[in-house]
């Protein structure tokens, strides 16, 4: 029977220390959320610059929904292109320094209709090992040749592209990966891979969604932060993180949006996000541009915390604002979050399939708006906590 199966299943979960449930969040994303009507400290939540809670970028969707309403009615190629998302699009180029940019509505539709709509069957798609699951999806979804290199392994890469080099054309081959990788916290080495990419004539493709707001001198993101200046080069992100909203873009040149416009399923068949996202998000760019001194506070906090770790011999790869710690054992880190939960901080246990097997972890995120008593706190409970499970 169907539920015997399910029952089965759940309890294979359980037994291996995989199984999930929902925390129910009773407040806004700020650095203390309500949890059943407790309070925690909130080191889990991408909400890195603090702004999903931000007056002005409430204001800004509450004033687009006087205007347009809620919903956008149908698909942008349809009835639902409203003049917020030419706006956000408008906003998003100037911002990210393309010649056009394309809304989508979430990182996960983004990466699958931008990879899918540019590699299929005959073509080669390399990708980190550790790339987010919906590059993954999408690699699998076009039906190209998917080839994953090791972590951040240029000479691997180098030998796959140089294996597949009998190929000329051009839109033949593409290079993905993250620009700050989302459960380990590191930067991938992108001028190593451009260079390889304009060696072997393949497209570079990078997902900024942890870099966006965040990187660079004024927040544009990973390229910034390392230099890279490349008009070809074809960027991702998504709102939902640093920029505090919901939704997903791609940039690049103006050819390569008209060609997404045209060819990316999940843009083409799915309904345009509310117009009022996309004042808020406008309305955050602002915020991230004018206000530098924002991400200076995520910085501070983001070196004060890993200094605290490693000076308590805890390691961690993270050289941003995700900080993980890596237990092992998925059981093992579920216990360790629980015991945090009960001290008052909520950091959750990231298990596979969202990480290799044998690497579960504490991915520890922080906001520029944590005070610092809260981070003393929380570093020396999760310095002693740890420390009982050794």
């Amino acid at each position: 029977m169907p539920q015997d199966f399910i029952e089965k299943k759940l309890k294979e979960l359980k037994d291996k220390g995989l199984y999930r449930s929902l925390n129910l969040v009773d407040s806004p994303q700020k650095p203390r959320i309500k949890i059943n009507g407790k309070e925690y400290i909130l080191l889990c939540s991408n909400n890195y610059l603090g702004l999903a809670n931000h007056p002005k970028i409430k204001e800004a969707a509450i004033n687009a929904i006087k205007k347009y309403g809620v919903g956008a009615g149908g698909a942008r190629l349809v009835s639902g292109n409203m003049k917020p998302h030419r706006e956000l699009e408008e906003r998003i180029a100037k911002f990210k320094k393309t010649e056009s940019s394309l809304v989508f509505n979430s990182g996960y539709h983004a990466n699958l209709g931008i990879i899918s709509a540019l590699v299929g069957r005959g073509d080669f798609v390399f990708s980190d090992k550790l790339n987010h699951a919906s590059i993954v999806d999408g690699c699998l979804l076009s039906g190209a040749e998917f080839k994953r290199y090791p972590h951040k392994d240029i000479s691997v890469l180098e030998d796959l592209l140089k294996k597949h080099s009998r190929l000329t054309t051009r839109n033949s081959r593409l290079i993905i990966t993250d620009g700050v990788f989302s459960m380990d916290g590191d930067i991938a080495p992108l001028k190593d891979i451009l260079n390889l990419a304009e060696k072997y004539n393949a497209m570079l493709m990078i997902d900024d969604a942890h870099g966006t707001g965040v990187l660079g001198k004024n927040g544009r993101g990973t390229l910034e932060h390392l230099g890279i200046k490349n008009k070809d080069i074809i960027q991702m992100g998504t709102f939902g993180k640093a920029i505090g909203t919901f939704g997903a873009y791609a940039a690049g040149s103006k050819k390569l949006i008209d060609y997404l416009i045209n060819k990316a399923r999940p843009f083409i068949y799915t309904t345009a996000l509310p117009p009022a996202i996309c004042s808020a998000s406008i309305s955050a760019i602002d915020i991230i541009e004018k206000q530098p001194q924002i991400r200076k506070d995520l910085w501070d906090r983001v070196r004060y915390f890993i200094k605290g770790l490693k000076d308590a011999g805890i390691e961690t790869s993270g050289e941003t604002q995700i900080i993980p710690i890596i237990i092992g054992n998925a059981k093992k880190a579920v216990d360790i979050s629980k015991k945090l939960f009960e001290k008052g901080v909520f950091v959750q246990a990231i298990r596979p399939p969202a990480v290799p097997e044998g690497t579960a972890r504490l991915r520890i995120t922080l906001m520029a708006n944590h005070s610092w008593d809260d981070l003393e706190y929380a570093l020396e409970t999760i310095k002693e906590t740890v420390a009982n499970f050794a």
